[in-house]
Parts: C-alpha cells; structure tokens; sequence
C-alpha cells in the first residue's frame, strides 16, 4: 500500500512535493512506535521533530502544484511506510525469533508477489502485450529499478536492525532533499520561496534529531 498510494501520489503531484510530504514519516513513525509498542522517547527528541512538521506544513502551504487527491495519497503512503518500518523493526530485533535482513526480505517479496500479480492481471489484463511493445531500454530501466529498489530494502532492514524505525525515517530525509533538487532540475516543477524554507527547516529538524538521538535513548512505558 505505502508504495502504489505513492505512485498514486506521483500522477497528481510533483516529486519535489511527494518528497516533502515524506518528510512527515518520522513524525508518523514515532506516534506509531508509541501506540503499538509503547516506546517513549524523549523530550528533546519528539522537539526535534517539531521543525520537521513545521517546514513541511510551510513546502505544502507555498507548493503552486498542490492535488488534492495527491496529498491525501501521499500522506497516506507516508502513514503506511511508518507502520511498515516499526513492524519491521519488530521482526528483526525480537529475540525469540528474530529475523535477518535477507529472510525479511525473501518473505516480504514473496508476500508482494501473491499480492500484486493477481492485481496487476485483473486491472492491466493487456500488460503482458504492452510490455512487448516497449523498446530495450524501456526493459533495461525497469529491471535497473528493480535491482535499485531490491537493494534498497535491503539496507532498510539492515538499518532498522542495527539502530531503530525511527531513526531510518530521519535518515530517509536526507535523501528527501537530494530528490527535491533533482526533481526541480529534471522536471522543471516550481517550487516557491515559502516551499524552499519550507525544506531548509525540514533539514534543520533532521539535523538536530540526529543529534538528539545520539544523547538520549528511548524507553518503555
């Protein structure tokens, strides 16, 4: 669900935007942590995710190519890929049975698939014809994005087993900036002044959570 409500989100607003939104997920993924597992972090820590919110409340408020229907599924996408990584921080830390990174990934791809072909066959049942119509290239970039995409959960989990859900929500920001620039430099999109301080403050929030962090640690209620 957090990756077709993202994809959704993709044919209304622009990258820039969708990313921005994503910033909101360590906010997501902290309330999410609290209510399913009752992890408290601390004070400074749920401060530091105040600038976050704030700078992405402003990049929507100043964004000219503002979707509705592109915003509730953006945020929704952002919701799902929370509840996502603090589930998976449950499989990969637990002692009884935890999981590594590779056996998460193996059954979670077998889940995708049983999930996501019977769909793709029901809604494109002409796929299969489309994709032979399409050049070399075309074949190439999707399979480079599926090797990108493969690789990419991989490092999450590693991530998530080796530090928190959290923590990999305020890293993907990061990454949130360097989509908005290329964003803005291969689609042109607009982005106002009120949207670009609407991103620095995000990144400010980054920032000093990744401080926080390293000073403090999170407890059980």
């Amino acid at each position: 669900m957090a990756v077709v409500l993202g994809n959704v989100a993709l044919r209304f607003i622009p990258v820039s935007f969708s990313e921005a939104i994503g910033a909101t997920t360590p906010a997501w993924t902290a309330v999410i942590a609290f209510l399913l597992l009752n992890t408290i972090e601390s004070a400074v820590v749920y401060a530091t995710l105040l600038p976050v919110i704030l700078g992405i409340v402003m990049a929507v408020g100043g964004e000219p190519s503002f979707h509705v229907v592109g915003l509730f599924a953006a945020f929704a996408s952002t919701a799902c890929r929370a509840l996502k990584s603090v589930l998976q921080g449950v499989l990969l830390s637990t002692d009884e049975d935890r999981m590594d990174a590779l056996n998460l990934l193996h059954w979670m791809s077998i889940v995708a698939v049983i999930v996501l072909l019977p769909t793709a066959l029901l809604l494109e049942p002409g796929l299969a014809a489309d994709l032979q119509k399409e050049s070399y290239v075309f074949h190439a970039g999707l399979l480079f994005n599926s090797m990108l995409a493969y690789f990419v959960n991989l490092t999450n989990f590693l991530v998530t087993r080796h530090t928190s859900a959290l923590t990999l929500q305020v890293l993907g920001n990061a990454k949130g900036v360097l989509m908005v620039i290329i964003s803005i430099a291969l689609f042109h999109n607009e982005v106002s002044v009120i949207g670009m301080l609407g991103y620095a403050i995000a990144v400010f929030g980054v920032a000093t959570y990744a401080y926080a962090k390293q000073t403090t640690k999170p407890s059980a209620r």
